[in-house]
């Protein structure tokens, strides 16, 4: 017993050694597969020249080590928690510049003058608005990100804006905190940027309070009297940059600096372009009633919108309420309208005497032989609704079809039937492999019985019976079925209720309305035997040979 346990315990410690390795080896695909979307691993592509990285919350270990390879590499970071920028009228990187609307609006569809640099990536498009405004545009506009150690500083872009000749004058948008801008003035003073700058440091605000304040970013933050926006904005005046004296005014500065450039002849026309036309979003033209969007489909008898599902208009409760049975159902969203009551209790009647016919008629054989193969309901049922034809249960639209053709045109029973006999149609509605003269349907019995008792008129069975009595005298089987006698008497419930159109009348038996209750019918008797196999637990289904003629 103990060298089992002992053997047991060592089974189970390899099975953990074993589990260890695999949790092992996920883990070291997940970090390979991890490392190529890290910031890190978009460096490293020889490709790429540039990097934004969106994030916000970065380390500020992580963020040191990624800009120093970067600048060991020749490589430029946007960011960290930066919206991107806009080269206008060619491209952009990440969020920045927002919808398309707010695009065209601030003229970014086509390249200004102004090279603009931001921290902050909302304040960015504000600004884009604003020097669109007073300007010919931005040329190219940057965030750069607030936090404490951005990948590029304010004075990265005012320096490469230096040397695009397209910019002609620069914008800067700065806060409190840090000493970023102060690299900026340092290049101010030592005449590195020769176009102009006009410069704000937002933030003038952070005196009013008592204590030390962090503002948005994580760079906002004023440290001392040096990282505040006043004394930023005094070096910058002093560097030389323009400088409003709040940033309300920032725009009419911006203004001025820019006629200024233009009266000297520093700036030419910016060739204005008209932007395609952009198609509104669907969902706006639709609510301000501009277009009509096209259906996909078309609905009449439903509609599950709001509190509750309506059929043909009828809310559910009422139906509840009402006490409506399956056939006023029917009625609704087969024939669109609330049929009189003896209508809709001949349907049901139609229903119950069709659900089934025993395990030997085609259908219910079917969905036996689907069921015990060991398929589905779904399966099953099919099988068995596929044999519906002509030959089987589909001949009810026919049967009414030629009974009211032949009654509409005063045709004889005899001159109907020889008539369809030279023609080499069956009668539908007429014949049976069992029942005859002796042994009638006894579902058509109770159909006939119904109406009469209840229809205003019943000349269209009457008719059907006419043409039975004449059948029989040719042969003793020749006895009106099922198919007959409910096509021959939907007829009547069509024409005898007053609800009906003969333009509807004639649409309902051409779709394949009749015919459809046969099918509904039905349905219920072939989900009962695929039950019964399944619950009997019957095995595979084979045709015995003796049941076989085997000839050549």
């Amino acid at each position: 017993m103990g060298s089992r346990n002992f053997f047991l315990d060592k089974k189970k410690l390899l099975f953990q050694f074993i589990l260890q390795l695999k949790l092992l080896a996920m883990h070291t695909q997940l970090r390979m597969c991890l490392s190529t979307l890290h910031p890190s691993g978009a460096l490293k592509q020889p490709t790429l020249r540039v990097v934004a990285i969106i994030a916000e919350g970065v380390p500020e270990s992580d963020a040191k080590q990624l800009i120093s390879y970067a600048r060991a590499n020749n490589k430029v970071i946007i960011g960290p928690a930066t919206v991107g920028g806009v080269q206008a009228g060619a491209f952009k990187i990440g969020d920045t510049a927002g919808t398309i609307d707010n695009i065209i609006q601030c003229k970014l569809y086509r390249p200004g003058s102004v090279g603009f640099v931001s921290k902050s990536g909302g304040m960015s498009n504000e600004l884009y608005n604003t020097i669109a405004r007073v300007t010919d545009g931005i040329y190219e506009g940057i965030a750069i990100g607030g936090d404490v150690f951005p990948g590029s500083t304010l004075s990265d872009h005012i320096l490469r804006f230096n040397n695009i000749p397209q910019v002609k004058m620069m914008v800067v948008l700065g806060e409190l905190g840090g000493s970023d801008e102060y690299s900026l003035v340092e290049a101010l003073k030592q005449g590195k940027v020769q176009k102009p700058v006009v410069a704000w440091v937002s933030g003038t605000c952070a005196r009013l309070f008592k204590s030390e304040v962090q503002f948005g970013h994580a760079g906002a933050k004023s440290g001392g009297e040096l990282e505040s926006a006043q004394a930023k904005n005094q070096a910058l005046r002093d560097a030389g940059a323009v400088v409003p004296t709040s940033f309300e005014a920032l725009e009419s500065v911006i203004k001025e600096t820019f006629e200024k450039l233009v009266e000297e002849g520093n700036i030419p026309p910016v060739p204005e372009v008209t932007p395609p036309l952009i198609p509104e979003d669907l969902n706006t033209a639709i609510k301000s009633g501009k277009v009509r969007a096209p259906t996909h489909i078309i609905s009449t008898i439903s509609d599950d919108r709001g509190e509750e599902p309506c059929y043909a208009g009828v809310p559910m409760s009422t139906i509840i309420e009402r006490g409506y049975g399956v056939g006023d159902v029917i009625s609704l969203l087969w024939f669109k309208r609330s049929l009189p009551r003896y209508c809709t209790q001949f349907i049901e009647i139609c229903v119950m005497l069709c659900a089934d016919h025993g395990p030997c008629v085609s259908g219910a054989h079917n969905s036996i032989v689907t069921a015990r193969a060991g398929k589905d309901l779904v399966s099953s049922l099919v099988s068995g609704l596929l044999t519906i034809g002509p030959r089987f249960g589909g001949a009810i639209d026919d049967a009414a079809r030629y009974f009211k053709d032949a009654y509409d045109r005063g045709l004889t029973p005899y001159e109907f039937v020889e008539g369809m006999k030279k023609k080499g149609i069956r009668v539908p509605g007429i014949g049976h492999r069992i029942k005859s003269r002796d042994n009638r349907d006894k579902r058509v019995q109770l159909l006939q019985k119904y109406a009469h008792a209840h229809f205003p008129s019943v000349k269209y069975m009457e008719y059907a019976v006419q043409v039975e009595t004449y059948t029989l005298s040719k042969a003793n089987n020749l006895v009106m079925n099922v198919d007959g006698a409910i096509g021959s008497l939907f007829l009547d419930l069509l024409s005898g209720s007053g609800m009906f159109s003969k333009q509807e009348i004639d649409e309902i038996i051409e779709i394949g309305y009749l015919n459809g209750l046969f099918v509904l019918a039905r349905s219920i008797g072939l989900i009962g035997h695929t039950f019964d196999q399944k619950r009997l637990k019957q095995p595979l289904y084979r045709h015995p040979w003796e049941d076989v003629l085997y000839t050549k």
